[in-house]
């Protein structure tokens, strides 16, 4: 286990440094994501424990899942690459873990910045708003629907999405 994370600290350092960046400016430069991105690709030919493909495909996995959610405005560019680059690290079915892991943190981030806020009945409102849209996307269209999402903000700064990013890579190599 000691060894793994040994293996895996430049992908914390450059994930820490994405976060704070993130959290700062809300944020992520393209030459810190692509130096994630290259550096799990080149790890993969130097560490073994996953293949230059298994690489390639974690680097295409953790690219497609969010972009969808980026199509739609709910993320933005920077998160979609920062998680890209985690799957150049990782490895596909870690690319997924991560997401989903990072999902479950950012929801209890943002449950807990509207309490504190006291928009927590804003978010429940909002988030049945942009459900409704999204199961009548073929009704209304598609870019209502990402007018909708865009429209129905319930914080006062979105979510530093690189934070739960973080966290969840964590929690999923210390399963690996």
């Amino acid at each position: 286990m000691a060894r793994t994370y040994f293996a895996l600290l430049p992908m914390f350092a450059l994930l820490t440094w994405a976060a704070v960046g993130d959290f700062r400016n809300r944020r992520i430069p393209n030459w810190l994501t692509l130096t994630i991105a290259a550096s799990g690709i080149l790890n993969s030919f130097v560490r073994g424990e996953i293949t230059p493909a298994e690489s390639g495909l974690g680097l295409l996995v953790g690219f497609a899942i969010p972009f969808v959610l980026f199509a739609l405005g709910a993320l933005g560019g920077g998160d979609v690459k920062l998680l890209a680059g985690i799957g150049a690290w990782l490895g596909a079915v870690a690319a997924v873990k991560v997401f989903i892991v990072a999902a479950i943190v950012g929801l209890v981030i943002v449950l807990v910045q509207c309490t504190w806020q006291g928009k927590l009945r804003l978010l429940f409102r909002n988030s049945a708003v942009l459900a409704i849209s999204l199961v009548h996307i073929n009704d209304v269209g598609f870019k209502h629907a990402t007018e909708t999402g865009q429209s129905c903000r319930s914080v006062d700064r979105p979510l530093p999405y690189a934070i739960p990013l973080l966290l969840a890579t964590i929690f999923v190599a210390a399963g690996m």
